[in-house]
């Protein structure tokens, strides 16, 4: 079991690990020991994540979702298999917690007189340049 938040619970066998060889440098290490970590998780069929939790970690998870709601997310920064797990797990727990905030609902707001009025003497002066742009109209003949 792991603990995302106080009340969002992940059961170990939501999670999918596969190790595969990780690129990059460390010698003959890297071409013998599958040390990158590819983590996934299913997002649309967990019974652990509420529907408005799910739907916002979808938003929040962009691309990093495939086509069946799976959350695939690739570790392989660290030279060791236990540090790349370590990262995946983490990022995967930071990614829920940020879907598990509710966000602020936005206030509506008018704009005060002062921007009113700067804005409508602004309107004025560019009004005024355009004016004096157009050609003269005489009658001097």
């Amino acid at each position: 079991m792991i603990k995302i938040t106080d009340d969002i619970f992940l059961d170990d066998k939501e999670i999918r690990e596969d190790f595969i060889r990780s690129s990059g440098p460390g010698g003959q290490n890297v071409n013998k020991v599958s040390t990158a970590v590819q983590l996934r998780f299913n997002v649309l069929n967990s019974p652990s994540l509420s529907q408005k939790v799910r739907r916002r970690l979808m938003e929040i998870a962009g691309t990093r979702i495939n086509t069946r709601g799976v959350l695939v997310i690739d570790a392989r920064r660290h030279r060791s298999r236990e540090l790349n797990r370590k990262e995946a797990l983490e990022r995967l727990a930071n990614l829920i917690k940020e879907a598990a905030k509710e966000p602020k609902k936005r206030k509506k707001t008018k704009p005060c007189f002062h921007v009113k009025e700067k804005r409508l003497f602004e309107k004025r002066q560019r009004s005024k340049i355009k004016r004096l742009r157009k050609p003269v109209s005489g009658d001097d003949d």
